[in-house]
Formats: C-alpha cells, sequence, structure tokens
C-alpha cells in the first residue's frame, strides 16, 4: 500500500479548514452548501413566525415577535457529511421597526442571502404600504453592504496586511431567457414573497382576488420574485411553501408546480410568469391616461390604490416604540413601568420648583 506523505495530510486538513471558514456558497458551477441566511419581514400579525414554526417542522405554539428574532435550521445531507445550516432571521412589528435590517444584512452574509416577504391577504388596505415599504429598506441596505463588500474586496486585494474577515459582493444575474428581462427590475437577492391567510382571502368577492392577486403577480415579477399564496390550515399548501422556502435555505428542489389561476391559489416560481400572461391592471371604471403614472409600477399602485386605498401608517409611526404596542403587553410589568413613569414625572416636577425657589432666593 503506497504510503501517504505527512505533508500532504497537513494540506488537505488546511484545504478542508479553509473551505469551511469560506462558509460554502452554491455557485452556477455546483459547489457545497453548508451555510445559508434568510430573512423573514412583512404583514404585522401576518402569520411570519407560523408559517416559519411548520417549514421548520417545529411543533410548538407561535408567539408575537419581539423586534427581531433569530433561531436556525439544519438538515442532514448523508452520513459523516457536516449538516447544511440555515440562519433565520425574523423581523416584528410589520414596518415600524424596519430600521432593524441593518441586523441581519451584512457583508459576511450577503452573498448566501434570500428574503421572504409575507403579505397578509386578508388586509388589502395595508397590503401595497407594508410591501413597498420593506421592500425599499431592504433593498436599500443590500445595495449599501454589497457597495461595502466590494471596497472591503478591492482593500483586501491591495499590498499590506490583511484582515481575516471573508466578504461577499452580490450581483444577481438572471438567465438570457428570463421573460422580460429587460423590463424588470430584479431584487438583488433571491426573495420570496408568501401571501398568508388565503382562507380568508378566498372569500372575498371575484372582482377583489383578481386584482390583488394581479397586482402580486406584477409585483413578483418585476422583482424577479417567487409568489406563492398559502394558509397554515392547508396542509397542502403548506407542503408547497415549504418546498419554496427550503429552496432557499437549504438549496432542495422548489418543484415545478405552477398555478397562474386567480380563483385558486397562486403558485409562481420567478422566471414562470409573464407581462404578457398578467396583462394589464384592471380598469372597470378608470381611465388609465388620467392617472399620471410615471412608471408601470406606478400605474399598478395607482389602480390598486383606486380599489383598496390604502390605510394611514400613523398608527405604525406613533408605535414605534415596542414598550407601546399591545401586542407585547405584559400587564404586571407595564403596571410597574407606568407607575415609574409617574413617578419620574413627580420628581421632575418637584425639581423644577426647586430650580425656581433657588433662582428667587438669588
Amino acid at each position: 500500500m503506497p504510503k501517504i506523505s505527512s505533508d500532504t495530510l497537513w494540506e488537505l486538513a488546511a484545504a478542508e479548514v479553509q473551505s469551511r471558514e469560506r462558509g460554502a456558497v452554491e455557485e452556477d458551477g455546483g459547489e457545497t452548501v453548508g451555510e445559508r441566511s434568510v430573512f423573514l419581514m412583512g404583514s404585522k400579525s401576518g402569520g411570519k413566525t407560523s408559517i416559519l414554526l411548520r417549514c421548520l417542522d417545529r411543533d410548538e405554539p407561535s408567539k408575537p415577535t419581539l423586534a427581531l428574532e433569530y433561531t436556525f435550521g439544519r438538515r442532514a445531507r448523508g452520513h459523516n457529511i457536516p449538516k447544511d445550516i440555515a440562519h433565520l432571521w425574523e423581523l416584528g412589528g410589520g414596518t415600524s421597526l424596519s430600521d432593524l435590517v441593518k441586523i441581519p444584512i451584512t457583508p459576511v452574509n450577503i452573498r448566501t442571502l434570500s428574503v421572504i416577504l409575507v403579505l397578509d391577504l386578508s388586509k388589502p388596505n395595508v397590503l401595497w404600504g407594508t410591501m413597498d415599504k420593506l421592500l425599499q429598506v431592504s433593498q436599500a441596505h443590500v445595495e449599501k453592504v454589497s457597495a461595502q463588500a466590494q471596497q472591503a474586496k478591492r482593500e483586501k486585494s491591495k499590498p499590506g496586511p490583511k484582515h481575516d474577515m471573508h466578504v461577499h459582493s452580490v450581483t444577481r444575474v438572471l438567465p438570457k431567457d428570463y421573460p422580460d428581462r429587460e423590463m424588470i427590475s430584479p431584487f438583488p437577492v433571491p426573495l420570496l414573497i408568501i401571501g398568508s391567510k388565503y382562507d380568508v382571502f378566498q372569500e372575498f368577492d371575484s372582482e377583489k382576488k383578481k386584482v390583488i392577486s394581479k397586482t402580486l403577480r406584477f409585483i413578483a415579477h418585476y422583482y424577479a420574485a417567487s409568489l406563492i399564496f398559502t394558509s397554515i390550515k392547508s396542509e397542502s399548501l403548506m407542503s408547497k411553501t415549504k418546498s419554496f422556502f427550503s429552496h432557499l435555505a437549504f438549496g432542495l428542489d422548489r418543484g415545478k408546480t405552477v398555478s397562474l389561476d386567480s380563483t385558486k391559489p397562486l403558485i409562481i416560481p420567478a422566471g414562470s410568469d409573464s407581462f404578457s400572461q398578467i396583462g394589464s391592471p384592471p380598469t372597470s371604471d378608470v381611465d388609465i391616461t388620467s392617472l399620471h403614472a410615471k412608471n408601470p409600477k406606478d400605474l399598478w399602485k395607482k389602480m390598486y390604490d383606486h380599489v383598496f386605498p390604502q390605510e394611514s401608517t400613523s398608527e405604525q409611526r406613533e408605535l414605534k416604540d415596542p414598550a407601546k404596542d399591545p401586542q407585547y403587553s405584559e400587564p404586571q410589568i407595564d403596571a410597574m413601568r407606568a407607575q415609574k413613569d409617574q413617578e419620574l414625572e413627580q420628581y421632575k416636577r418637584n425639581a423644577a420648583k426647586s430650580w425656581k425657589g433657588l433662582e428667587l432666593e438669588t
């Protein structure tokens, strides 16, 4: 039997360590994936946690998300092979805590990051505002982080001391045959839009369902995203949702099911739709030319607002402080906090009187 030299063993060990440190990224060439990151955001009380727990096969009751929460999922690949790990971040509070997107989106994980946007189909009057705000904020930060990664990469290539921090830039390149490739604006990282509470949505008037479905199809295609409608009350829909989730979290096949019928739950993998199939916005009683839209997306927004006037976000701004959000209420703690606030106000008033007394004496 040929003898393996110690130098060869050390070289193999060093290569293995370097491979693990790089974190394993799935390239078009098919490299093995070790770790990925998935960031969930969306409608307040829209079912994000419940969907996540079902996708992870965790049989536990869901609780309101406190600001930003982290968990992880693992998947075995085979005997004596390290498990795939998915780092999972969930943003609570709808749009009120959108500033926290900077925490889960970093230069280190940007190359393996995917985003899931959960939209509550049962609340169409806040759907567009929630969607637009969260996509804008997250996209802006992804692009900022990508620019930082590019800068770090350039700095690393310069002569001088090197810092052992692996950063990756992100450039999402679509296939040349992607439908409407020159007319869309792809989200910088893979994006999945989930329409939740389909069980409530399916009871809506057929015309309203058509408006919501076509609008979300347009948005999903515009951002080169996948789209699926689901309900935690439907095992069939949750099974399909889990396939889409596992595709992002572990790189598994998401299946080939496609459903474009607005009378049924939409199931549309990215690249399976087109503007020609979606058609124009529903315009039963509106003259499109009177809307003065700046671009196609703005036109769809104005048409959607006509059918579902968006509610004011003033309440969301007032609830910027999670301590004042009723979904995080803790009666005993809140009562003690109120008492301490009263004592503080009394102290301030007494202190103000004392200062006034000192000023009079002088």
